[in-house]
């Protein structure tokens, strides 16, 4: 595992919705009594380390957080390995017009929510560009080329899926050899 458990516990990266869709199910390790459903954590860190080998081939990522609560975590992420964030209002036109100030062409996406930030995911498709997404257990995973099953909602969860991507990215491009070279925090990324 790229963490201990205890520590994806404590980021709360297991705790999924009360719904569930037919895809996400796969990922789902229990429904509580309570009904919320409960992602498998070691099928969510073979997804983390699965992606991380994945992105570490492009050099222009682009990685989008409408959620408040990912602002800070892929803010941090996008500086550490070149990528470009965008946060808030992710406006029409970023990837498919060339005339639009903001436009940029990623070599890949990857988006916090698919739900929230579909504009980023409808135009990622139009482009024919991959797409990466943190799926909670109540996402729609069309269109989505890579899905991290994960609370994608929590600072917490989001902060430790980010710096484990940030690293695990470093290790596999070779800018840095082992764990302790990376001199992050989760603090640095929005978590606790």
């Amino acid at each position: 595992m790229l963490v201990e458990k205890e520590a994806y516990l404590t980021a709360g990266i297991h705790i999924g919705m009360k719904s569930c869709t037919k895809y996400m199910k796969n990922f789902v390790y229990k429904v509580r009594s309570d009904g919320l459903a409960v992602f498998n954590i070691q099928k969510v860190d073979e997804r983390i380390s699965i992606a991380a080998n994945f992105l570490h081939r492009f050099k222009k990522i682009m990685v989008v957080s409408r959620k408040e609560n990912g602002i800070k975590a892929v803010t941090k992420f996008a500086e550490i390995i070149g990528g470009k964030a965008v946060t808030g209002r992710f406006l029409p036109g970023t990837l498919t017009n060339p005339s639009f100030k903001d436009f940029y062409e990623p070599d890949v996406i990857m988006v916090v929510d698919p739900l929230i930030d579909k504009q980023a995911v409808e135009e990622a498709r139009k482009k024919k560009l991959p797409i990466v997404a943190l799926c909670d257990t109540f996402n729609d995973c069309v269109d989505i080329d890579l899905v991290i099953p994960a609370n994608n909602n929590g600072k917490k969860s989001l902060a430790l899926i980010f710096w484990l991507l940030a690293r695990e990215i470093l290790k596999k491009r070779g800018e840095i050899k082992n764990d302790n070279e990376f001199k992050y925090t989760l603090k640095d990324f929005g978590g606790e």
